[in-house]
């Protein structure tokens, strides 16, 4: 099968129908990362095409196995792909934004972080749409971080390339996100490592954590706000909202909390200056799945 796949002679149309496979394995691993309304079919689509062109501009001389030439191409023409799509639709994001809304109210008059159930009454919604939707935002923030595959960023992006202050930023923005995961607190950060970097189904989580799998998805919300106000606070001030209740204890935990991400970042960025390893299990995952905020 290698054979027929990586040699030349069997010719472009002989390595398209060999690897038809490789496309449907992409877009299967793709699928598993983004929202349920990305039209499987388009990413396929988009697959294809990418595969075709890959077996016409394959020069076998330069040694590299077709397969791996073409799903570099397929990869890059799926994220291509996915920036055309409108993959968290705007209800989604409305509804995404109501319901941050609802908690910050709740939290300001309980004292504390609202269960789904009662986001759920107050939005008159149920508890099951309060998580579906939570689980709708949160990949669609965790794709536009990362883009789900063994390859790097730059292989990845076919064309165009980024400049080299995109590059610098968007390498900045994943050593802060990763500094941010490792000072969450301990469920919260054992949540996010597992369902979005293990990519542990829910149910297990809540296993083994010994909760309900709506107290997982609740922790899961709470995780990506902490998360994304944590790298708006060092860089994109502007976009950080104020706490409801900025004298009080919760406000006061969330400051330390900015506070020790900035410290443990400051701490990577010293250890790479003088070439130790910087960065953590989840670091690293979190780079190679591609761009949680």
């Amino acid at each position: 099968m290698n054979e027929t796949v990586d040699s030349p002679r069997s010719g472009s149309d002989g390595l398209i129908i060999a690897n038809m496979s490789l496309v449907a394995y992409i877009v299967r691993e793709t699928m598993s990362r983004v929202p349920a309304h990305v039209s499987r079919d388009d990413l396929c689509s988009a697959g294809l095409v990418a595969l075709v062109k890959a077996s016409h501009s394959f020069e076998p001389e330069r040694g590299v196995p077709f397969a791996r030439y073409a799903a570099t191409r397929i990869r890059g023409a799926i994220l291509d792909e996915l920036r055309g799509i409108d993959w968290a639709s705007r209800s989604v994001r409305r509804r995404g934004r109501n319901l941050d809304e609802t908690r910050s109210r709740l939290a300001s008059i309980l004292g504390r972080n609202p269960e789904n159930a009662e986001v759920a009454n107050a939005l008159g919604i149920t508890e099951a749409e309060v998580a579906n939707n939570d689980g709708d935002v949160a990949r669609a923030n965790v794709l536009s971080l990362h883009a789900g595959t063994d390859a790097s960023y730059e292989e990845l992006l076919v064309s165009p390339a980024p400049g080299p202050e995109a590059e610098a930023e968007h390498r900045e923005r994943l050593q802060y996100l990763t500094a941010a995961i490792e000072e969450l607190p301990d469920r919260m950060r054992v949540v996010v490592q597992e369902y979005f970097l293990a990519e542990r189904p829910m149910a297990e989580i809540a296993d083994s954590l010994g909760v309900s799998e709506s107290r997982i998805s609740q922790i899961r919300a709470e995780a990506l706000v902490l998360l994304r106000d944590a790298m708006n606070s060092a860089l994109d001030p502007d976009l950080l909202a104020p706490h409801a209740r900025p004298d009080g204890s919760a406000a006061k935990r969330r400051v330390a909390y900015f506070e020790a991400v900035a410290a443990r970042h400051s701490s990577q960025r010293a250890s790479q200056r003088t070439g130790q390893h910087a960065g953590s299990n989840a670091g690293s995952n979190v780079v190679a799945l591609h761009e949680i905020a």
